[in-house]
């Protein structure tokens, strides 16, 4: 929210969280599950999730209510981590689990593939859909300080179906050195990835861009690309 008043290009901005504590007396927040906008139907010019869409149930169900809050040529824009996001973090705990007990509880919540975003905008009827991924790594002296980051992040485990069994110490430190085994540089540090999927979709309007119609095209791709067409097999086919 501060970087987005820093533009100078939003004029008011009501930030929404799951908790009143993310807010203060100076910067007050409106409270709602990760799951419900709470926003009139054609309210808001601008929409933004930051890094919260991979926590939901009903993800659809969201972008739905999105793409209603938005006034015609309204924007969406949010960030997701996307598959590949902490794929260290899980092949390590699940190794160690298997080794030590013979099975493995999901320790690490399953994330979206770009295309699955891509397809959600288009479900929800977002006009001039965008999604595109941009992979980060982030490095730490061990699992420990990846785990103590995620931790104060809010990001421990939440699946419904993880194991409720406290696990023992000898878990964690198998964990850190299959990690460090794997995942590590070649001064000792271990690499963590995410993997964030950048969205953006408008509300449709009359004035924005529209495709053509197929067959309504006025000049050649091989013109404008300066190569010769040349005939395909087959009636009608040409390159």
């Amino acid at each position: 929210a501060p970087r987005l008043a820093e533009t100078g290009k939003v004029g008011s901005i009501e930030r929404v969280e799951t908790d009143e504590g993310f807010g203060s007396s100076a910067t007050p927040v409106t409270v709602a599950p990760l799951e419900r906008i709470p926003a009139e139907a054609q309210s808001l010019n601008l929409l933004v999730s930051p890094l919260s869409l991979h926590l939901t149930n009903d993800t659809p169900g969201v972008f739905i209510q999105a793409r209603r809050a938005l006034k015609p040529d309204g924007l969406f824009l949010a960030a997701i981590p996307g598959i590949g996001t902490l794929q260290e973090l899980r092949e390590s705990l699940l190794a160690a689990e298997a080794e030590l007990t013979g099975g493995a509880s999901p320790r690490v919540v399953p994330f979206a593939d770009v295309r699955d975003m891509g397809g959600l905008l288009q479900r929800a009827g977002f006009a001039l859909p965008v999604a595109d991924t941009e992979t980060y790594t982030v490095r730490y002296d061990s699992l420990f300080g990846l785990l103590k980051d995620l931790k104060a992040m809010g990001m421990a485990n939440p699946l419904a179906a993880r194991s409720r069994k406290p696990m023992p110490r000898r878990f964690f430190l198998r964990a850190a050195e299959i990690y460090g085994e794997r995942f590590s540089d070649p001064d000792g540090r271990i690499r963590a990835t995410f993997s964030i999927i950048y969205v953006s979709g408008w509300a449709p309007h009359e004035s924005q861009q529209k495709p053509l119609q197929p067959g309504s095209a006025k000049q050649r791709l091989s013109d404008a690309l300066g190569v010769n067409e040349h005939a395909l097999k087959g009636p009608g086919k040409r390159s």
